[in-house]
């Protein structure tokens, strides 16, 4: 499969966007002339794993986005091909990408009725950076640079001097710390999304509830029975419900890849979360107008356990990764198109080049080599052979990396990795408390710049679940959110690289693509890197 190409507008379209004032519409399901539509237009799609919650300042997973981004709307939206477009607000300006000033979308509603107003983003940025709501993505807020931020998420000053304020029901301007070029693209995140403000302190926690909950997207919440299906229907207060064609939207949390895409021969789902390996080529053989793969900004990576032994000692985490022959998993255990990692962030990225890492550079037999060395250096060998568990959530794609890597291990340094797979919540938290030596993880970009990868292994960072602590990492991350040249940022992105590729925190595996099965009389469907996908972009063609 051909590697997409980069796209080269973002950080020149991201600097122009910011300081112009934007009324275009945002993108919404374009039937093309003379295309009959189907007359049901209930739309099914797999989505790998049940939600762990709907509330957007509790979430940080990809299967609680897909809904998630149905089901709200923040200040903008991601476009088809992953440009920033208007959605809550209908254009915003900046002279110094420090001071954002955002006008609201006339009209706009609650799926209750109530007005979208600036004082909902308010309230909503400050619930989510508040220590007492928790946020897995408080972290954000602070990396975004806005005025405050950081102090609060401590605790050391109060969340209502969070820089961000509704001067009346249309205005919303957010201060920040730092001028921040890219800083609007990083709101069509979902911890970004506003909540409705009497929902939330009438219900507490219960208020993401089926018949609870009021939204502002395209759809609203009908029913979810976990472990079953979330079922949305149209909003029919949504500002541009008018050129929305899909009226019902299910989600299923699939975690086989086979019973999906069994579902999915079956005629029983729309669109497929993921495409088993082992049927990939059979697949595209047989269902060529099914199969669909595009880039995607995120990479497949290991991660190590910094604080706990012998993870602590670089040489160990080094010998690992060079060990994982790269090329053998993405071309022969995936071949779909997916490309091997020697750096945390992907080629894909706009604007990023990565440097040439040495031992990238070796073949894999003098990488083997080099580990064999280092893990001796270590005290590991075969009278002393390295064991540890190998964290990974339920899903038959994981496994059989695992299975893979955890062969080459023990082939190329007699190291013993017993494979340990958890559903998808408890995963997560035993990631997040720390009870794990090296676990399975894959990190998307949350906005298509270098950044939003590598903000993840800063110190501070809320999902840095491997502890890993670099000063001088994290003082190169700071310099870059400073500077307004895009060469000294990209040197910094480069120079952060090199430092993560000798200390080795995490060891990237392959680039992701997404891959998966779409039905040809789904219209609408986007090559859009983030795969950020709206469902009323989208419509069921007669067939």
């Amino acid at each position: 499969m051909e590697r997409p190409m980069k796209r080269k507008l973002s950080l020149i379209s991201l600097s122009v966007l910011a300081t112009c004032a934007l009324n275009a519409q945002v993108f919404a399901a374009e039937v093309p002339a003379g295309v009959e539509l189907a007359a049901v237009q209930e739309l099914v799609k797999g989505n790998g794993a049940e939600v762990a919650t709907l509330d957007p300042h509790k979430t940080e997973g990809v299967p609680e986005a897909n809904v998630l981004r149905d089901l709200f709307e923040g200040l903008v939206t991601s476009g088809p091909n992953g440009e920033t477009l208007p959605a809550a607000a209908e254009s915003w300006e900046t002279t110094d990408n420090k001071v954002y000033t955002f006008h609201m979308r006339q009209g706009a509603k609650w799926s209750n009725g109530d007005p979208v107003t600036a004082h909902d983003f308010e309230y909503a940025f400050k619930r989510a950076v508040n220590p007492e709501t928790a946020s897995p993505y408080a972290w954000y807020f602070e990396k975004a640079t806005i005025k405050n931020a950081k102090a609060i998420i401590n605790g050391t000053t109060a969340t209502e001097q969070l820089a961000v304020t509704a001067k009346d029901d249309n205005t919303l301007v957010i201060e920040l710390d730092k001028p921040l070029p890219y800083f609007v693209s990083m709101l069509y995140h979902t911890s970004t999304n506003p909540v409705h403000k009497a929902s939330v302190e009438k219900f507490g926690d219960k208020w993401t509830r089926p018949g609870n909950m009021v939204s502002n997207g395209a759809y609203k919440l009908d029913t979810w029975t976990v472990n079953e299906r979330i079922v949305l229907s149209r909003n029919e207060q949504y500002w541009d419900n008018a050129s929305t064609v899909i009226n019902k939207v299910s989600y299923l949390p699939l975690q086989s890849q086979n019973a999906e895409m069994n579902r999915f021969l079956a005629d029983e789902i729309h669109m497929t979360y993921e495409m088993p390996i082992e049927h990939f080529k059979r697949l595209k053989k047989e269902y060529p107008e099914s199969v669909k793969v595009t880039g995607y900004v995120g990479t497949y990576y290991y991660q190590f356990n910094t604080k706990q032994k012998p993870f602590d000692d670089v040489r160990v985490r080094t010998a690992l990764s060079y060990t994982i022959n790269r090329e053998a998993i993405a071309n022969f255990v995936l071949g779909q198109g997916q490309t091997p990692a020697y750096s945390f962030t992907p080629e894909i990225v706009d604007g990023f080049e990565p440097a040439p890492q040495e031992w990238a550079g070796l073949s894999q037999k003098e990488r083997v080599a080099k580990a064999k060395a280092l893990l001796a250096e270590a005290g590991y060998n075969k009278d002393n052979p390295l064991k540890f568990d190998l964290l990974y959530n339920t899903s038959e794609n994981h496994k059989k990396i695992a299975i893979a890597v955890s062969s080459m291990w023990k082939k190329g340094l007699g190291v013993e990795a017993k494979l340990e797979n958890q559903e998808w919540k408890t995963y997560l938290d035993s990631k997040k408390q720390g009870n794990f030596s090296v676990a399975r993880a894959g990190w998307i970009a949350d906005y298509n710049e270098a950044s939003s990868m590598l903000s993840l292994l800063e110190s501070d960072n809320g999902n840095n679940d491997g502890k890993y602590n670099s000063p001088a990492y994290d003082k190169l991350m700071a310099d870059s959110r400073i500077t307004t040249d895009p060469a000294k940022r990209a040197n910094d992105y480069q120079q952060a690289e090199a430092i993560l590729s000798k200390d080795m925190p995490v060891a990237p595996i392959y680039q992701y693509v997404t891959a998966r099965l779409v039905k040809p009389y789904l219209g609408g469907y986007p090559n859009n890197p983030l795969d950020n996908l709206y469902s009323k972009d989208m419509y069921l063609i007669k067939h």
